[in-house]
């Protein structure tokens, strides 16, 4: 992983030398498009190279929030497209054959239409989640303008926050990457609960379907 890792922080290094601000844009589009591209690697060494080490001061940490929000907004309506115009046809047709019903689709709907706006930016302050949040948003179809507004809103503060402590790490800006990495195991394994749950949900519900049929023509 840590191979892994160095790579990516050699590409990145590489990127902001020849983009600059570009160049964190493009990164950070490729994190919100479902590419594992870490936004705790990306931000942070922004904050320290970009700005620090270029002699800056703090308050142009608030260029990288912006330009990291940019980014990831991008990325995210890209993603929410492809959740909206092929995500959403795709599962209604064979929704079935991987267990999600028009029921259930009905169901992300009426959550979004509920709990949408705060998903959507909130989302963005964790860690895993934030890369794939827009997809099923897509598929739900929220209402774009607010979708828009609150990714940029909260990935403004995500990507702020990590130029920030990039900035007053300095040469050891990898800290920030060290720091949350465990972070990602207990949401990893949340998100595994969630699914064996649905999983078990769906098993559950057509072993009853049968038997409520059965009975009915009894």
């Amino acid at each position: 992983m840590e191979a892994i890792e160095a790579q990516i922080i050699a590409f990145l290094q590489s990127l902001m030398q020849s983009l600059g601000w570009a160049g964190v844009v493009f990164a950070m589009a490729i994190e919100s498009a479902n590419i594992p591209l870490p936004s705790e690697v990306t931000m942070p060494l922004a904050g320290w190279m970009l700005v620090q080490a270029a002699g800056l001061p703090v308050t142009y940490t608030l260029w990288a929030g912006f330009f990291g929000a940019v980014g990831n907004t991008l990325g995210s309506l890209l993603n929410y497209a492809l959740g909206a115009w092929g995500g959403r046809p795709f599962l209604q047709k064979y929704g079935k054959y991987f267990l999600i019903s028009s029921h259930d689709i009905a169901m992300g709907d009426a959550w979004f239409q509920k709990y949408g706006e705060a998903t959507a930016f909130f989302s963005r302050l964790l860690p895993v989640v934030r890369t794939f949040i827009s997809l099923p948003a897509g598929i739900a179809r929220m209402n774009l303008t607010k979708f828009t507004i609150l990714t940029f809103a909260g990935s403004f503060l995500w990507s702020w926050a990590l130029a920030v402590a990039g900035y007053y790490l300095g040469e050891n800006w990898e800290e920030v990457r060290a720091v949350m990495r465990p972070f990602d195991i207990p949401i990893l394994i949340v998100l595994f609960i969630l699914f064996a749950w649905f999983i078990w949900r769906h098993v559950r519900r057509n072993h009853k379907e049968p038997v409520a049929v059965s009975k009915q023509l009894e």
